[in-house]
């Protein structure tokens, strides 16, 4: 490939060194309206997007949407609280590989068990846990890209010389997508499990409580 293409890799490998999540520290410990929930996600995930200048973190229709569809608990009296934003952090993460259904599916037990949770264990802990495993998953990702730009750079060789330098970037960005197609496949399989287990237990408890009930009635 060219010196060109060689640059924008490595532009894109050291850009992932400036990748920072939201601290939980840097959420308002206050409750906040609509418009300061989106102005924030904003300010702190804008670069983060595609076309900075013109794409959308969050709007409040997103909002409103997701709080339909189950995704995130409706606000008091209007205001929504740190675990709020907590939730669609994560949502915004999810929204690009996963479906509405899969997200719900998800983030529901978390809902249910850590939403503005009193207990030392609460969303916030749950969220810095998993947050904070992306330096050390960003060092291996860089890794994996090197390997995948190596390998990719070793395809096509015997190509026509004026079509050469596009399928090796084609190879490189195949194997990229495989990447992503199998993950996501295995993130579905967990879910739809996770699906099962919960169906299975309410099934149980369903039983149980119908013997009850016939054993009270006798």
């Amino acid at each position: 490939m060219t010196i060109k293409t060689e640059d924008l890799i490595n532009s894109i490998l050291a850009s992932m060194d400036r990748i920072a999540y939201i601290k939980s520290e840097d959420i308002p410990n206050i409750d906040l309206y609509m418009d300061q929930v989106t102005t924030f996600m904003e300010s702190r995930l804008k670069n983060t997007t595609r076309n900075p200048q013109e794409d959308k973190i969050l709007t409040k229709t997103m909002i409103n949407n997701y709080a339909k569809n189950d995704l995130l608990p409706p606000p008091v009296k209007k205001k929504y609280s740190k675990d709020h934003v907590l939730l669609l952090i994560f949502i915004y993460y999810y929204k690009g590989i996963l479906s509405i259904n899969d997200i719900q599916s998800l983030l529901q037990p978390i809902t249910e068990n850590f939403f503005n949770s009193e207990d030392e264990f609460n969303l916030e802990t749950i969220y810095e846990t998993v947050f904070g495993l992306e330096q050390e998953q960003t060092e291996k990702l860089k890794k994996d890209i090197e390997e995948k730009f190596q390998i990719s750079e070793q395809t096509f060789l015997d190509a026509p010389e004026d079509q050469k330098e596009f399928l090796q970037i084609f190879s490189f960005i195949c194997m990229l997508s495989f990447d992503v197609y199998v993950k996501r496949l295995l993130i579905e399989k967990i879910i739809d499990g996770l699906k099962e287990e919960k169906k299975g237990k309410e099934e149980k408890k369903d039983k149980e409580e119908k013997k009850g009930k016939n054993r009270d009635s006798k």
